[in-house]
């Protein structure tokens, strides 16, 4: 049975002459090929591959910043693949699978793919997973930026996606809800939504168990009962 890969590197004939490469093995289906680390979020969201081939210097978000944006269950099997030597031993340190100078030989890249065959184990080290963000990649029309998470007020999940607030604006975010509490300080304050203590003028108690915050902005955000008294004891100790 084939392995579902994604490949991801911001120069198109790179990326192109290796998704050749892995159809002529006939060992690996290339499920998406992206040109950016914002790309191949949504892709490993949408089509949760096997194995990723990864590039390490991209614009904005290089490959190792990439791995710390992917949720813990969807983490798969890493390949890097890279004009650059100097990378190795981080790649290694990350737990990498393999890694593959360009340009990439036939030859070298069924070496990697039997190395992979006989690996076993998490696919890569539990501190990559859990590095903490300090910056939220966030899109728009015809441009992405990176949100400084002190600057932000609060994150909600909703029907169209996840969306990062600050004072001044909203912006849609390519990571999860789950990913965003784990690997920053924001604390969840009800199902939907994770609050800044940092940002929070006030607590307004609504009674049975309710309540909602307003933002140093002046917006507000819902509190559950569930999570109220968790809230109350974080600012408590602040």
């Amino acid at each position: 049975m084939k392995r579902r890969a994604l490949v991801v590197d911001d120069e198109a004939p790179a990326r192109q002459e290796l998704v050749e490469l892995l159809a002529e093995t006939g060992r690996i289906e290339v499920v998406a090929s992206c040109a950016n680390a914002f790309e191949a979020l949504r892709a490993l969201q949408r089509e949760k591959p096997e194995l990723l081939f990864l590039d390490i210097q991209m614009p904005v978000l290089d490959g190792f910043a990439l791995l710390q944006l992917i949720d813990e269950s969807l983490l798969p099997q890493v390949i890097f693949v890279t004009a650059y030597d100097s990378y190795a031993l981080k790649a290694f340190e990350e737990n990498a699978c393999d890694y593959l100078l360009k340009p990439v030989t036939a030859e070298r890249l069924n070496q990697a793919l039997d190395r992979l065959d006989h690996r076993t184990g998490h696919p890569l080290a539990l501190q990559t997973a859990l590095c903490p963000l300090r910056q939220l990649p966030c899109s728009s029309t015809n441009r992405i930026r990176l949100v400084d998470v002190r600057q932000v007020e609060y994150v909600v999940c909703e029907p169209g996606g996840i969306y990062v607030v600050t004072a001044s604006d909203r912006a849609f975010c390519d990571l999860s809800l789950k990913i965003i509490e784990q690997r920053t300080a924001l604390l969840r304050c009800h199902r939907q939504y994770l609050i800044n203590l940092d940002q929070v003028d006030e607590i307004q108690l609504q009674g049975q168990g309710l309540a909602r915050i307003r933002t140093r902005s002046g917006q507000l955000v819902p509190v559950s009962r569930r999570y109220l008294r968790q809230l109350r004891s974080h600012i408590s100790q602040l």
